[in-house]
């Protein structure tokens, strides 16, 4: 439940699962087995501190992954990773590209826009979604859900700035990148 003061959250992603901790404990597991299968001697020590290994290294992605790659939208504010933007810094929500990255082919000015988060590009299994700022700064918001946050973006832009608005400014997203 969220409090009286605190923004009603529209869109979350927590970035990874701490299920990925139970990598450690199951691939100790699967060595015994095999070692027990062979016939050979369980060395359990060994088995332990391969679980542990495992288990803070994991433990260590998982959460660099949580803080990184995160995406939270409130009615006040997007965060990705790090950095947040107030929704009132955001004017338009670009329409989906025609062509993807991957493609070789042409593409929307948008897709060659900063990424928002401190990494250096938008997070490998996400999906950049092209977003106009105030000033004219153009940046790729980002989601593995990618169409639950355009959905509730454009919502949210719709509702401040009016649909009239955003369909004048159409021709912004079919500018192509060199």
């Amino acid at each position: 439940m969220t409090s009286a003061g605190e923004p009603k959250t529209l869109f979350y992603e927590s970035g990874a699962s701490w299920y990925w901790l139970l990598a450690g404990p199951f691939s100790a597991l699967s060595l015994i087995l095999i070692e027990k299968s062979t016939g050979a001697g369980i060395q359990l020590i060994t088995r332990v501190i391969f679980l542990v290994l495992v288990s803070v290294f994991v433990g260590i992605q998982v959460k660099a992954a949580r803080i990184h790659t995160s995406v939270e939208l409130t009615e006040e504010s997007l965060r990705q990773g790090t950095e947040t933007i107030l929704v009132s810094e955001i004017v338009r929500v670009f329409p989906e590209p025609e062509n993807s990255v991957a493609s070789g082919k042409s593409l929307a000015k948008w897709q060659s826009a900063r990424a928002l988060g401190e990494l250096v590009g938008v997070p490998r299994g996400r999906v950049g979604i092209g977003i106009k700022l105030t000033g004219g700064r153009t940046a790729q918001a980002w989601a593995r859900r990618h169409r639950h946050l355009r959905a509730a973006l454009t919502a949210l832009v719709q509702e401040r700035v009016g649909p009239t608005q955003v369909d004048r400014d159409a021709g912004d997203d079919a500018e192509t990148a060199l």
